[in-house]
């Protein structure tokens, strides 16, 4: 077991902390933004999506306070295409997804060998990352490629 790295973790989780904050936002705009015949299961979905990032940035507030350091009072850039077609917000959700997927992953090689509790904790999200992925994935097939 190697020490843990507590400025660098509390960097990347204070990074999480805001592009999950971010995502809140991204996702609650999505679902004002739905219209068409599928408009009720997409804004649960997206509803859905938008508590599980609070959620995620509550679980990364409080690590970082546990570690005791400051967690950040910013909320990540939030790009903004004006596109809200249903297949355009379904591409940029995926694209966000797959970033979060990213900042796990650098947290995991940050906490990987130094503590099992933040390492358990970011394999979790990691999970339900690649799950979120793969249901946007499905979700983008009737579009094709």
């Amino acid at each position: 077991m190697r020490d843990l790295d507590v400025e660098k973790t509390t960097l990347i989780l204070n990074r999480i902390l805001e592009y999950e904050l971010a995502g809140v936002v991204r996702y609650t705009h999505y679902a004002f933004m739905v219209t068409g015949p599928y408009r009720q299961p997409i804004v649960t979905f997206l509803r859905a999506q938008a508590q599980e990032s609070l959620t995620h940035a509550d679980q990364a507030g409080e690590l970082i306070t546990g570690l005791e350091a400051h967690p950040s009072l910013e909320v990540a850039q939030i790009e903004e295409s004006h596109k809200h077609d249903l297949r355009a917000i379904l591409e940029e959700s995926l694209h966000h997804e797959q970033t979060a997927l990213d900042l796990y992953k650098d947290l995991l090689d940050v906490v990987r060998d130094a503590s099992v509790y933040l390492e358990e904790y970011t394999r979790g999200q990691i999970g339900a990352e690649e799950q979120h992925v793969i249901e946007l994935r499905k979700m983008l097939r009737d579009y094709g490629n």
